[in-house]
């Protein structure tokens, strides 16, 4: 079985390389399942319904959230769709779900979404000690286990990856929309990335326009961010599993400009 990971989708210009290129990839490369993360997706900030459909008719399976899960209120519209998940460690009560189980070539898949606690908004449930009770609950009952971990420390992410080798499949980071090179099999055999990386304007500051950043940097004035124009790229990660084991094999960047 192959799974693809898509990087965060930044704006519209986003989607629409998303829409471009997935059914390309699925086609050329025999994938199976598509995990997207749409965080991004309506102006840079939030999701709103027609981009979430838009993701899911590109290919998408499942789409993931992060710290700007509300960033529009057209979310509320859809939240309890069986295919969007946020970050688990909300509090409980608030809408949405963070663990969906999904069907694929008789196996079936579990993927969580959670997010990072160092340097981003503090949520109030601890993501380790949720993800571990979590997937012990799981681990009977499911083949394979996927893990979208939003965060910005790159420490977390891997100290969360260390933490779990062994009872998930496989735990991809986003959230810094830069992707990392450091994908590999864990001792006890999870497949691991630090950070996926994004899929929206090149010649920005992760999808956002230079200046505008710049000037928030130069001055230390809240300038409204703006989304960046132009060429866009598009990133993900490829996690090759053994049907006889449900382990990770090999796993591959992609990275398309």
């Amino acid at each position: 079985m192959r799974i693809l990971a898509v990087g965060d989708i930044v704006g519209e210009s986003g989607v629409r390389k998303l829409k471009s290129e997935l059914p390309r990839i699925k086609n050329t490369e025999n994938i199976d399942f598509v995990i997207t993360n749409g965080e991004n997706s309506a102006g840079g900030m939030g999701i709103n319904e027609k981009n979430f459909n838009d993701i899911l008719e590109a290919g998408t399976d499942v789409v993931t959230m992060g710290n700007h899960t509300w960033g529009k209120k057209d979310i509320f519209k859809f939240i309890d769709h069986k295919q969007l998940l946020r970050p688990a460690n909300y509090p409980k009560g608030v809408v949405g779900k963070g663990l969906g189980i999904y069907e694929c070539k008789d196996k079936k898949i579990a993927v969580m979404n959670f997010m990072g606690r160092v340097d981003i908004n503090i949520l109030t449930e601890n993501p380790f000690l949720l993800a571990k009770e979590m997937v012990d609950e799981l681990q009977e009952k499911v083949d394979i286990i996927v893990i979208d971990f939003h965060a910005e420390a790159t420490a977390e992410k891997i100290a969360m990856a260390r933490y779990l080798d062994g009872k998930v499949t496989c735990i991809f980071g986003t959230h810094t929309h830069v992707q990392t090179a450091d994908e590999q099999i864990l001792p006890n055999g999870t497949g691991y990335i630090t950070d996926i990386g994004m899929t929206g304007p090149k010649n920005s500051v992760i999808g956002m326009d230079a200046e505008v950043s710049i000037k928030r940097f130069e001055t230390t004035l809240p300038e409204k961010y703006k989304l960046a124009e132009g060429e866009c790229i598009l990133n993900a990660v490829i996690f090759d599993i053994d049907e006889t084991n449900n382990k990770v094999t090999d796993i591959k960047r992609i990275y398309i400009r």
